[in-house]
């Protein structure tokens, strides 16, 4: 009795069986297509039906009611590849506002790319690098924002304000800057992985061949299950790819002599994960600063264990809203800055030489 409690009785090993039988009956493709419609989406904001109106927020064009992301209940990752498709089409729409409200024109990175190389872009105005007093550069933070944007999520859910660099690249024109929108994010693209691709990644290891035979095993058998258990919850499988980097440069000495001022907001950099040398900290506690997330009204000082550079309150907590809290006290901090540096006694520059400053810039 007691062994046929551990192991099951007759009626337990009947259901067992049963059970299996049903399973083995269900056809998992069909259950799956069910469950998950296809991951495919519209290419415009009409096709999704949604519009961004007088005040800049997206709004249904039927209903007028704010995006949806539960737009089919117990779908989240359907759900989530939807906002993906959304985010995709809103980036295109902000390029479209750089050019077409902003007047900023784009320019493909690496300058001397041939053909066939991968290439990337940014946005600047016409007299980005001949403007005599003063040049603002915006850069975004990580993630999928892209050139013009500060937080996909703003965008979407609250309004084109909070969610862009639009106001600053607007305010920054009216005041006699010049811009430059930087597009940090889009550093590489995408490619499909070919199968010999796929095989080859697969396939090197300096491991003794026996060694290599037991862990493939292994490995084939977790995949196996894996695979089982992923047809189910993920039965639309992605294609593999593979990350090809856009060329990119550095040069500290020249950004150091050439920028007056950086406003950070909320800043997760970490000068000592990222080997920064002491001139750099020197020079950043001297021409920084980094307005973060807190409950303190704007411009508190915030204290930091980092001395990297001063931190202030953004005067809000939300991460993503600290660019835009903070939007008037970063002016005011750059033209702070740019009074300081004019008062230093400088030798006036003749013809010839602001010509070269340009030139080489």
């Amino acid at each position: 009795m007691m062994a046929q409690l551990q192991q099951g009785g007759p009626d337990e090993k009947e259901k067992t069986t049963a059970l299996k039988d049903l399973l083995s009956r269900i056809d998992l493709d069909e259950l799956m297509k069910k469950d998950e419609p296809p991951l495919e989406f519209p290419d415009t904001l009409e096709g999704f039906e949604y519009i961004f109106n007088e005040k800049g927020q997206l709004r249904h064009i039927k209903t007028g009611e704010p995006f949806v992301f539960n737009y089919r209940e117990d779908l989240h990752r359907w759900n989530q590849k939807r906002y993906e498709a959304l985010g995709e089409i809103i980036t295109k729409y902000i390029y479209e506002l750089l050019q077409n409200e902003c007047h900023l024109k784009k320019v493909t990175l690496p300058v001397d790319a041939i053909e066939t190389e991968p290439k990337s872009f940014f946005f600047m105005s016409e007299d980005a690098l001949v403007n005599p007093d003063k040049l603002l550069v915006l850069i975004h933070g990580n993630g999928v924002v892209r050139a013009g944007q500060w937080a996909r999520r703003l965008i979407i859910n609250e309004d084109l304000d909070s969610g862009t660099q639009i106001p600053y690249i607007k305010r920054a024109i009216e005041e006699g800057y010049g811009v430059i929108v930087l597009n940090p994010n889009e550093n590489y693209i995408e490619v499909e992985k070919t199968k010999a691709q796929i095989q080859l990644s697969s396939d090197i290891s300096d491991e003794p061949a026996e060694k290599r035979e037991r862990k493939d095993k292994i490995q084939k058998e977790t995949k196996k299950r894996r695979d089982f258990y992923e047809k189910y919850r993920n039965p639309q499988k992605e294609k593999e790819t593979m990350q090809i980097y856009i060329r990119m440069i550095q040069r500290e000495a020249e950004v150091k002599n050439r920028v007056t001022a950086v406003a950070l907001t909320d800043s997760v950099h970490n000068v000592w994960h990222q080997e920064v040398g002491k001139t750099i900290r020197e020079w950043m506690r001297e021409n920084c600063c980094n307005w973060v997330s807190s409950s303190e009204p704007l411009d508190t000082s915030v204290e930091s264990m980092l001395p990297d550079c001063p931190r202030v309150s953004a005067g809000t907590e939300r991460h993503e809203l600290t660019s835009w809290k903070s939007f008037p006290s970063v002016f005011k901090f750059f033209s702070e800055a740019i009074k300081a540096k004019n008062s230093l006694v400088k030798p006036t520059p003749t013809r010839r030489s602001n010509r070269i400053k340009y030139e080489e810039f």
